[in-house]
């Protein structure tokens, strides 16, 4: 991984870029507004700096039908693609003065009859139809969902890079892993892999957890040892290039020591992924992977048992907490998802997370670290 700040490579940002103006063709808008982090790279290649930490609404990124022209938000050009010339960049202001000037400056925005936004606030809500009385906003999620949601080969290619950096680092976890050891160091462990592999952001802050009961509600944690008859649920991910991979596995402190209970579990967390990975099949709905739980006689967890991977996160995301929004979505080729079996017994549970790609022909295995089974 590069230390430099560099822009996305030249192929896997031009191709999310004609996905994304092939959106906004067919969802005819004029001229895209983009505040979200994640949407402005995945139409710029830009990593951008300064972005730590909750911050109001503001177009970072303007993207023009007509010209197909990118203009960014940005103080320097350090890290920008050289297909974004340099007076396409407009220096951070706290005048919004200033920033409605450079907007209607942008050749092709002032012409335009449909402008799209991610998101707004109250007061540029009230101030932007002023500035353009002649067009109509609109919400642009459902366009940019759409084009973020089926991943282009060099977007896979990206999640894989993503998803090796996660393995080295969760296999380094594994193997620190003993009675006498705490959570927290295996935390460590995996943090301190994933930086000498050259990524700095980890999806998770916590990323072990010691299962004494049902996960993830009576998980321990920090300093308490894990014990020779523990059970130690990882949870890891990193965010590579701005994408973003997350593996979950499951291993005794003890492998050789475990007990019938825990057997038992395994067993169920193998049937349980059978189903779910029977589920993932292209052009059905996502209502089946909930089913699959119930086909097992498993309760669905609380949290999403599948959710898109990207720039950060992307739809679907199936959850028992939204049965109808599983019920509207279908699994598309081109998606990658993070799907997840849970299996909760009495005194512990076995978590599975692994990264899915949904072909034409089936669903593809991106992650590939070992699995423990009894």
């Amino acid at each position: 991984m590069p230390t430099e700040v560099l822009p996305d490579e030249t192929h896997l940002r031009q191709a999310r870029r004609e996905r994304a103006f092939a959106q906004m063709e067919a969802h005819d808008i004029d001229v895209l507004l983009l505040g979200r982090e994640a949407n402005a790279r995945y139409f710029t290649g830009a990593p951008r700096l300064w972005t730590a930490g909750t911050r109001p609404y503001g177009p970072g990124c303007v993207a023009v039908r007509s010209t197909r022209a990118i203009h960014l938000v940005s103080t320097w050009d350090e890290g920008m693609p050289d297909d974004i010339p340099h007076e396409n960049l407009f220096g951070i202001t706290w005048n919004p003065g200033n920033l409605f000037a450079w907007l209607q400056g942008i050749e092709g925005v002032g012409a335009a009859k449909r402008i799209g936004t991610d998101s707004l606030t109250p007061r540029f809500a009230q101030m932007l139809p002023k500035l353009f009385p002649n067009a109509e906003f609109i919400d642009a999620e459902p366009m940019l969902e759409a084009a973020r949601r089926i991943k282009t080969p060099e977007e896979i290619e990206a999640l894989g890079v993503a998803a090796s950096v996660t393995e080295i680092a969760l296999a380094a976890a594994i193997d620190a892993l003993r009675p006498g050891v705490t959570a927290r160091h295996l935390t460590a462990v995996f943090m301190e892999t994933m930086a000498a592999n050259g990524v700095t952001t980890p999806a998770t802050q916590r990323v072990a957890w010691v299962s004494r009961g049902p996960l993830p509600s009576g998980p321990t944690w920090v300093e308490e040892e894990i014990g020779p008859d523990d059970l130690v649920a990882f949870d890891a991910g990193v965010v590579a290039g701005g994408y973003t991979a997350e593996i979950g596995r499951t291993w005794p402190a003890n492998p050789d020591g475990v007990n019938d209970e825990t057997k038992q579990l395994s067993k169920k967390s193998d049937e349980l992924w059978a189903a779910l990975w029977a589920a993932c099949q292209p052009g059905v709905s996502c209502v089946g992977l909930l089913d699959a739980y119930s086909s097992v006689g498993q309760v669905l967890p609380p949290m999403p048992i599948a959710f898109g991977l990207g720039l950060g996160f992307d739809v679907p995301v199936v959850s028992a907490h939204l049965p109808k929004t599983a019920a509207q979505e279908q699994l598309e080729p081109g998606m990658v998802l993070a799907v997840t079996a849970l299996v909760n017994g009495d005194a512990r549970s076995i978590l599975r997370k692994e990264i899915v790609h949904i072909e034409e022909s089936g669903p593809v295995l991106l992650s590939h670290s070992p699995l423990w089974r009894a």
